[in-house]
């Protein structure tokens, strides 16, 4: 994998690149669709590729305990089982633990959980997470990682930074030794105490990982410590490699993120607010539901170019949500998903137009007046 900044800027450190992988190349900013299982929600990878998705994240632990290791490796390779031949990122499962942190034990070893399926007890080490993620032969690792719920302690998120090194450490180590000509990335985590990730940071760059994730975000702080945080983080932060912000994926947090120079996007809220009935526009959110659009003849936003948009109405995708049907989380997240990765692509052209700062307040007046 290599990484090239194409342009970058002049008024902020917003930047655009290409991430070279063996599936393909990644123009960057990006966002990546959320598939969690093999599959993002209610899309087939055709309609992915229409929505305009470069890479998509699959997720170690599920994949791990549904369908299995033994399934995935009968077809070589998840690309293959799931029929997707472009790039994808497996997160490594860190957090899971944190997601299922009453039925499960940490400790500098690795870490031990029930599953969430059956019930069974299983272990996991930063060595197996990346010998699971070799078979699963995605183009981008994340390495085991460890941190606490929010509100945390100085104490508290220096210890989960002490294990969080160590396991770093001995999948780097074990990721050399069983390369696939695949990327590894680390993870800075240290939660809302600037010494914390400052430490996380520096300790991480000596192991040279090709690219670096920014952890523990988005999980209940509020925006300006979530951008004091990156405001803080991302001017240390190696240049020449990729900078991804894990699961934060609001609109406007992305684009203030980029202006900070994030490169790499994931979250969970088109897809699931498409199955919920809320919609992504230029105005904001569309709750399609409310009673106002049972006669509304509009598309949900008149300036996108969705299959979604250009077929259907409000009234009528109301009509689907109520009634429960399959094709209303279809159309809504091809609505959704067809929004983020065109909002990325205008980012990446502002950026290389040198417009990125108008571009942004722009959007954002737009966006925040409502539908």
């Amino acid at each position: 994998m290599f990484f090239k900044i194409l342009n970058t800027d002049g008024e902020s450190s917003a930047r655009t690149g290409l991430i070279k992988t063996q599936h393909g190349v990644i123009k960057t900013p990006v966002f990546m669709p959320v598939a969690t299982t093999g599959t993002v929600k209610a899309l087939i990878p055709e309609l992915l590729l229409n929505s305009g998705a470069q890479i998509i994240l699959g997720n170690t632990y599920h994949l791990f305990l549904r369908p299995g290791l033994k399934v995935i490796q009968q077809f070589k390779s998840l690309h293959h089982f799931m029929s997707w031949r472009r790039p994808i990122l497996t997160d490594s499962g860190g957090f899971q633990i944190f997601s299922i942190r009453e039925n499960a034990k940490v400790i500098l070893e690795g870490v031990t959980f029930k599953s969430h399926i059956d019930g069974q007890k299983l272990f996991l080490s930063p060595e197996k997470v990346v010998d699971i993620q070799n078979i699963l032969g995605s183009d981008i690792q994340m390495v085991l990682d460890f941190f606490n719920p929010h509100p945390s302690t100085r104490a508290k998120d220096k210890k989960a930074l002490t294990i969080t090194h160590n396991w770093a450490k001995r999948a780097r180590q074990h990721f050399l030794k069983t390369n696939q000509s695949n990327a590894q990335f680390a993870i800075i985590q240290g939660g809302l105490f600037e010494g914390l990730r400052k430490s996380s940071l520096e300790t991480l760059t000596t192991m040279d990982f090709e690219g670096y994730g920014i952890g523990g975000l988005s999980v209940g702080e509020t925006q300006s410590e979530f951008l004091k945080i990156l405001s803080f983080l991302l001017p240390m932060m190696p240049e020449e490699k990729p900078r991804y912000l894990m699961g934060s994926g609001t609109p406007e947090d992305i684009i203030l993120a980029v202006e900070k120079g994030v490169d790499m996007f994931d979250c969970v809220l088109p897809s699931r607010n498409a199955r919920n009935g809320t919609l992504f526009t230029s105005r904001g959110k569309l709750v399609i539901k409310n009673e106002r659009y049972k006669y509304d003849i509009r598309p949900p936003d008149p300036d996108c170019l969705c299959h979604t948009c250009k077929n259907f109405s409000r009234a009528y995708l109301r009509h689907l949500y109520l009634s429960k049907e399959i094709s209303s989380a279809i159309l809504n997240t091809i609505h959704n998903l067809t929004f983020y990765l065109d909002f990325m692509f205008k980012i990446r052209y502002a950026i290389n137009q040198f417009n990125f700062r108008i571009f942004k307040e722009k959007f954002l007046s737009l966006y925040k007046k409502g539908v």
